[in-house]
């Protein structure tokens, strides 16, 4: 699709926008908590790079962070930095999550978007680890993706993708929600707020109290 190194993803295009309308007065109570004008923000599994360029553009008093374990993603974000990016766009980094202390130094704010349910539920225990350890009194950790929530797929077609990750790796899989939030609590983490967003997905806010 282009003459370079970016990956593009339709999915993004849906979801950008009812995600910042989430994530960017989210962000503004984490500075203000903060007391900063400006904000540290860590996204992981950053994937095409589309997400970290969109929300970047629209978000200039957000320093923000890209990263993801997979060099051909990271050389995607890099392609779209070097195409499009604002100047509060960061080099990305190579980062696997499981793989502590990860290697930054401090952060206000963490985004996972798509993330829980495409990796072993270790990936979770050490981001919740990472947040409890990394971010400030009034520090942001935003999730988003589907859930189960009470033990159950909240449509059919979230219960047909969970079948499907899970075929492609046993240890994938859509997480019940509950049990994310007891990892969160156990890390010193608080629900903010789960918020239902379009295609039977969640957007989920926790803060370090």
């Amino acid at each position: 699709m282009y003459p370079d190194s970016r990956l593009s993803s339709p999915a993004v295009a849906r979801n950008r926008a009812p995600i910042l309308d989430v994530l960017a007065p989210a962000l503004r109570e984490a500075a203000s908590a903060c007391g900063s004008d400006r904000l540290r923000l860590l996204e992981l599994a950053s994937g095409s790079g589309e997400h970290a360029l969109y929300f970047s553009q629209a978000l200039p008093w957000v320093d923000w962070q890209p990263s993801d374990p997979s060099t051909e993603a990271v050389a995607s974000v890099r392609a779209w930095r070097a195409a499009e990016g604002p100047a509060n766009l960061a080099e990305p980094l190579t980062l696997d999550v499981t793989r502590r202390p990860w290697p930054l130094e401090s952060i206000d704010a963490l985004v996972a978007i798509n993330l829980v349910h495409i990796s072993p539920w270790a990936v979770t225990e050490a981001l919740m680890a990472e947040a409890g350890v990394r971010l400030p009194s009034g520090g942001l950790l935003f999730l988003y993706g589907p859930y189960r929530r009470d033990g159950q797929h909240t449509a059919p077609s979230n219960e047909a993708f969970d079948a499907s990750l899970r075929t492609r790796d046993p240890r994938w899989g859509i997480r019940d929600l509950e049990a994310v939030l007891a990892c969160a609590r156990s890390e010193g983490l608080a629900l903010e707020k789960v918020v239902e967003m379009p295609a039977n997905n969640l957007s989920v806010v926790l803060r370090k109290p």
